[in-house]
């Protein structure tokens, strides 16, 4: 047999073994992956979440009726174009969001960094060097593959690639609560601004009516029919009426700002919400307490946080035990480039090493500690924002059923003040009554009607709320 077939037949049998590392690897990886799912902990943290949670009643305590399936778009039963417009806007611009959106980007990037450790590694390597008597010009070359694979047999890798799952999917959750949030506070903005629009027409128009009355207690003055006393009266009301008037322009400039910064404009008070307030839609069905905790996405979130912290201990306690790791090189050094690839030149190389830790300084001990703390912080952590939903739910439940009753009362306030003042304007132009009588009824006019439109604002706003609370989108 000659030189050059010994070095054929070794160079067949080291890609022979190097494939057969490479394959082995593969194998046990593929293997592992069907494992990957009994190592899942989403039903876990379900019943972790479940037990420390307080009984939950059959239907909620502030209603007693309309039980039934949420309606989930809230923003076409407003049906209001311009609000709708202003909603995409903010979903577009809104800067908040931006960042959350790119906390998502981040948590899937992790994620694929640790799914990544689950598959074998191969990296080639090349070098050269000169060397040899001064002169020589002499150089060595060195080309290779090297391939490394950690074998996952406690599960350590795939328990931190699924808590990196989980927290792709609660960052998702929050993503889109946020914009749901987003949405729902562009709309409870446009609505105030809306409002301080309509009370600044009300402070406008209490002006004007002040200033007419001012006229007629002058002229009647001039004519000996008023005294000083009504003058100053009539003064003193304008001067009221006309501080009204800047603190209404103050507060339209103020609520024009705050929905230009969701919007992501400059918020230069310039922005134009001449509309009127959307008629308040039909009190809409609220489901069960416990439907809540599937439909909300901050709770599905904090759910799959909860999750991914039973992972990541499962993984603390997988790092306490032996490290199997395998790694195969094939490669090649020769002084000639062209030669590089010459079975002669060429060797290969595979090692398997198990590691077990023995003394360590309590290190593995402690992230098993802190595994297990983080875990139990994430249960609690859940509970807590379970309650304030709940509450939040609860609350605007409530408020729902007393601003009906309440626009109802200012309703009837408004109209019997308005009867009222008609009366007295006429009683006053006969001198029956005196001008302080008529200024007190003016100005319970435009109280009334300031209260009134506060009044359906809020009604407006608790129905966003309800939305929110219950998990709906816009």
């Amino acid at each position: 047999m000659s030189f050059t077939t010994t070095l054929s037949t070794k160079k067949m049998l080291a890609n022979k073994l190097f494939k057969r590392t490479v394959i082995a690897m593969c194998i046990v990886t593929l293997a592992s992956g069907c494992a990957t799912s009994s190592l899942n902990r989403v039903e876990d943290a379900k019943a972790a979440t479940a037990a420390n949670l307080p009984d939950l009643p059959s239907q909620w305590a502030s209603i007693q009726q309309r039980i039934g399936d949420v309606k989930v778009s809230w923003l076409e039963k407003l049906n209001d174009p311009a609000l709708t417009l202003l909603v995409l806007e903010a979903q577009k611009n809104n800067r908040n969001l931006q960042v959350m959106s790119a906390s998502v980007d981040g948590a899937r990037a992790l994620a694929n960094q640790a799914a990544s450790s689950l598959s074998p590694q191969l990296t080639s390597v090349g070098n050269t060097s000169a060397g040899g008597v001064e002169g020589s010009g002499s150089n060595n070359f060195n080309l290779g593959l090297q391939a490394s694979w950690e074998a996952d047999l406690w599960g350590r890798i795939r328990s931190g690639n699924l808590a990196a799952q989980e927290n792709v999917v609660a960052a998702e959750a929050e993503y889109k609560f946020a914009q749901y949030s987003l949405a729902a506070n562009v709309a409870k903005t446009y609505f105030v601004a809306i409002e301080a629009n309509k009370q600044l027409e009300i402070a406008q128009k209490s002006v004007d009516t002040v200033v007419e009355t001012n006229r007629i207690v002058q002229v009647q003055f001039d004519n000996g029919l008023a005294n000083q006393q009504n003058i100053s009266l009539a003064k003193a009301d304008l001067a009221s009426a006309q501080d009204g008037l800047v603190s209404s322009k103050a507060g339209q400039r103020d609520a024009t700002r705050s929905l230009e910064l969701l919007l992501g404009r400059y918020p230069s008070a310039e922005l134009g919400v001449d509309q009127s307030l959307p008629i308040l839609p039909n009190s809409l069905s609220a489901g069960i307490p416990s439907q809540l905790l599937e439909r909300r996405p901050d709770l599905v979130s904090a759910e799959r946080k909860v999750a991914a912290a039973f992972n990541r201990l499962d993984a603390a306690k997988a790092a306490k035990l032996p490290n199997l790791s395998l790694s195969g090189s094939l490669g090649g050094a020769s002084s000639s480039l062209s030669n590089i690839l010459n079975p002669a030149n060429l060797a290969w190389q595979a090692i398997g090493s198990l590691v077990t830790p023995i003394i360590d300084g309590g290190r593995l001990d402690a992230q098993v500690e802190a595994a297990t703390a983080d875990q139990k912080a994430a249960v609690a952590s859940y509970a807590q924002v379970a309650l304030n939903a709940f509450a939040d739910v609860e609350r605007s439940l409530d408020q729902g059923s007393v601003l009906r009753k309440r626009v109802a009362a200012l309703t009837t306030v408004l109209l019997e003040s308005e009867k009222a003042l008609k009366i007295a304007n006429l009683q006053f132009n006969e001198g029956e009554i005196s001008l302080l009588d008529v200024l007190i009824l003016q100005q319970r006019v435009f109280s009334a009607r300031s209260n009134l439109l506060s009044i359906n604002r809020a009604s407006l706003t608790q129905f966003v709320n309800l939305n929110l609370a219950l998990g709906g989108s816009w």
